[in-house]
Formats: structure tokens, C-alpha cells, sequence
């Protein structure tokens, strides 16, 4: 028997891997008024924390390449024109920064994060989000860091794109273009 999943779980998880996506890359899908460098290749160590507490939340571990970070720049950046009113990126004396004002499936979130740090060995993002509509609950604010360091090569069966998720889930971003038609409109 097939359950159908709830549309708040679908819309939560619709965030998540948004988000967790967003983060891996640093906001590195958005407009081009400044352009933020490309990671170096190899073995990321992605952790979400709460800033406020720096509670560990979420850490995955992503194999990336160039052509990987371009790849999705370029599948996010359309998909962010459709959902995003606002997205820009600016260089500012100490990294980037980054403004965002998206709705998906009945919630808003405007975002505004600040990078520091090289796409050499690691990289911080401090995010402050507002996400509200319908499917929220209600209005939600948060303040999340991500913290991103280079571990080394990529383990030997892993391809660039794969995202290893919490409890070993992995994920190949590439193949997340098939998967598309599933995130709620």
C-alpha cells in the first residue's frame, strides 16, 4: 500500500533540500552582479548550526569539481528565477553577500547571508531567513551558520555531485534535475 506523503512534510523537505543545496554551494546560484568562485575540488564537510546556541543541526559531506559547482549554478539559477523576486550576490570587503526573496508552494522566505573564507579550505555562511505563508505555521524567523571545510580527494566511490545526508542517504545533485516534477509548485 503507497501512503501519500502530507504537503507540510513535502514542503519542509522541499526547504531542506533547497536549503542544504543553497548551503552547499554558498549561495552560488544567484544573479551574476558579482560572481563567487568555484570550490576546490574534492571532499566538502558541510555542518548547519543554530547560531544562536551553535547546536550542531545538519552535517552532510559533498563531492564537488568545478564542472559540478557550474552545473548547478547553472540548473538553480533558473529554478530561482521562477521562485525568487530578489536574488542578488555582492563582493564585499570581507567575502559575499547575498539577498534573497523566494516563495514555494504557499511560503515565502526572504534571506540575506554574509560568506567569508576561501573556496580553498573553508568557508563560513552566516544566513538569517523569514520564511512565512500558508504552509509555515506562521511566521518563522531563523539564523543558521554554515560551516564549510575541505576534507581532501573524494572517497573512491564517490562522483562529483554525490551529497552524502544524515544517516548515510546519498544523493547525487545531477540527478536531482529527474527529480524536479516532485517539488511542490
Amino acid at each position: 500500500m503507497i501512503k501519500r506523503v502530507p504537503s507540510m512534510i513535502r514542503s519542509r523537505t522541499a526547504w531542506l533540500i533547497a536549503g542544504a543545496m543553497v548551503a552547499g554551494v554558498a549561495g552560488m546560484a544567484v544573479a551574476r552582479a558579482d560572481e563567487m568562485p568555484t570550490r576546490k575540488p574534492g571532499l566538502w564537510e558541510i555542518r548547519m548550526l543554530d547560531a544562536a546556541t551553535k547546536a550542531a543541526g545538519m552535517t552532510m559531506q559533498q563531492c564537488t569539481d568545478a564542472a559540478t559547482d557550474k552545473d548547478l549554478t547553472s540548473n538553480l539559477s533558473p529554478m530561482a528565477k521562477q521562485t525568487c523576486s530578489k536574488n542578488d550576490v555582492k563582493k564585499t570587503a570581507a567575502g559575499y553577500m547575498t539577498d534573497a526573496v523566494c516563495t514555494v508552494n504557499g511560503m515565502s522566505m526572504t534571506s540575506h547571508s554574509d560568506v567569508t573564507g576561501d573556496f580553498n579550505s573553508a568557508y563560513t555562511v552566516q544566513v538569517t531567513s523569514k520564511v512565512s505563508g500558508t504552509s509555515a505555521g506562521g511566521p518563522r524567523e531563523t539564523t543558521m551558520t554554515v560551516e564549510a571545510k575541505w576534507l581532501g580527494p573524494c572517497k573512491p566511490d564517490q562522483k562529483p555531485g554525490d551529497i552524502v545526508m544524515p544517516g548515510g542517504f546519498k544523493i547525487n545533485i545531477t540527478d536531482m534535475q529527474k527529480l524536479k516534477g516532485l517539488l511542490p509548485k
